[in-house]
């Protein structure tokens, strides 16, 4: 069975989680728990007509489990042969013996194990649950959406006990601990905390296990959910925990000090705390060497300023101040907008919106397809359009390079908050100019200011300001300077990197 009989055995022990423990007394006394028997555990899967009841009268034993749930060839082998052949009482005690059959003392317990693919066997008054679930999952492969030039191509999947593997092979520490929690109460997902002890803070632990376990939902959360149900500021625009499907990421992370979330079902981890600037980061800036690494972390930070204010300064000068652009320019402007109908607020509003609808189609429609549809359409609707007399040339140019800027910034969430606040700026531009401009401009830097992640500034290491943290935010310096972690971790061991220079 491997790492994931392991990680059954953690579930069943409830480690981090009180009310996962069992009773080893089975008489209800302790905590409340009901003894599990087959006529109550029938009665709560009543119209189920998925679960298989096999009974064996010559042992007066009784089997139950979901047929899709288990590995017929293991339960067929682990239990009901072996059940088949015993014909004295003295025959099933040695076999209910054996350590694959573990003894339920509480009936929810042995509900959550039917549940989660394990056979449920009833004998004399006693419940053992054996677990042969059915190891169907998708295979590791690489990462569709943080693909990277060199170094690894692992990237997670959506069962916990892989993902976990994937990380416990690069971060091979005792010290690297695990706490298992559940979310949902009809839906139940499994969620695993992990950080380094004696790197990680422990009050930032602390805090997203409490957090995490002040979570009332029915559903069955993804990561995503899961981020927005913990977050401190949820009527934000801006991404406040960075996820990632690269375990090379999370063991980083790992080391900073920071701690990670791994949620049963999705292909990614949530990292915490989490700074604005961290979304520009990609592991190619680490796995190049430093000058090329650093020049892209600065050409993503440029792409952030193109694809922000690129279209909203076009609206701004062509509306209002036609005195700031230079004169072989705006004769060239002026001649490709004699034709246009439209005022400059809308005929930007309008271009975005299609590009928007373009970029949607294609993330839409089959891979194949959606390439066709991005690129053809693009490029046939934009020279119609023009052709049309319905936008300028200038303006496809400038809508083009900040939709092109956006697909620079690696995070994808956060891509699509900046496109989001693009279109207030553009109106912005469009009702008071440069002076527009700036307003939007200041109210998105102070709104960032008021983000706390964790107790964190969203802005760390600007604002507060902490130079020594610079060296792995706007740049990337050598790996023997990167010697502390970041002050956002607030980690008691600050030590990192000890190279020689």
């Amino acid at each position: 069975m491997g790492f994931y009989s392991d990680w059954q055995r953690i579930k069943q022990n409830g480690q981090g989680n009180s009310g996962a423990k069992t009773s080893q007394n089975g008489n209800g006394a302790n905590g409340g728990q009901t003894p599990p028997t087959l006529d109550n555990i029938l009665s709560e899967f009543r119209d189920c007509s998925d679960l298989i009841h096999k009974t064996f009268p010559q042992t007066q034993t009784d089997v139950l489990y979901f047929h899709h749930l288990v590995e017929k060839a293991e339960l067929d082998r682990a239990v009901l042969l072996p059940l088949q052949n015993a014909n004295n009482s003295s025959a099933i005690g040695n076999l209910l013996l054996q350590p694959q059959f573990v003894e339920e003392t509480d009936a929810k317990q042995c509900i959550k194990a039917i549940l989660n693919g394990s056979a449920a066997v009833f004998h004399q008054n006693k419940t053992y649950s054996v677990n042969v679930t059915r190891k169907e999952r998708r295979g590791v492969r690489e990462s569709e959406t943080e693909s990277v030039i060199t170094g690894p191509h692992e990237a997670f999947i959506e069962d916990i006990s892989t993902n976990l593997s994937l990380v416990r092979k690069r971060v091979k520490s005792s010290h690297l601990k695990t706490i298992h929690l559940e979310v949902g109460e009809i839906a139940k997902n499994d969620v695993c905390v992990m950080f380094i002890q004696d790197i990680a803070n422990q009050e930032l632990v602390n805090t997203i296990l409490q957090r995490i376990k002040g979570i009332e939902t029915d559903i069955g959360l993804e990561n995503s959910m899961l981020v927005q149900a913990i977050e401190e500021n949820p009527y934000s625009v801006f991404p406040q925990f960075i996820t990632t499907e690269r375990p090379d990421v999370v063991a980083s992370k790992l080391t900073e000090g920071k701690v990670v979330i791994l949620l049963d079902g999705s292909p990614s981890a949530i990292c915490a705390p989490t700074s604005f600037f961290e979304f520009f980061s990609s592991p190619d800036d680490y796995y190049q060497r430093w000058p090329i690494g650093s020049s892209l972390r600065l050409l993503r930070l440029v792409a952030f300023a193109v694809t922000l204010i690129f279209t909203a300064c076009y609206v701004s000068l062509t509306t209002f101040h036609y005195e700031m652009i230079p004169q072989t320019l705006l004769l060239s402007l002026a001649e490709s907008r004699a034709r246009v109908p439209f005022p400059p607020l809308l005929e930007a509003l309008l271009m975005e919106m299609m590009i928007e609808l373009l970029r949607e189609a294609g993330a839409r429609l089959p891979s194949k397809v959606g390439q066709t549809i991005g690129i053809v359409g693009g490029i046939v609707i934009g020279q119609a359009a023009v052709q049309a007399g319905l936008t300028s040339n200038i303006l496809i140019i400038a809508v083009a390079s900040s939709a092109i800027a956006s697909f620079v910034i690696p995070s994808y969430i956060m891509s699509a908050s900046l496109r989001l606040l693009r279109f207030v700026l553009i109106i912005l531009s469009g009702v008071w100019g440069i002076l527009g401009l700036v307003i939007g401009i200041g109210m998105i830097v102070i709104h960032m200011s008021g983000i706390t992640n964790l107790g964190t500034s969203y802005l760390t290491p600007l604002a507060p300001m902490r130079l020594a943290d610079w060296k792995d935010t706007f740049v990337r310096a050598p790996l023997a300077a990167l010697e502390s972690r970041p002050d956002q971790s607030r980690s008691e061991n600050n030590a990192k990197n000890r190279l020689r220079k």
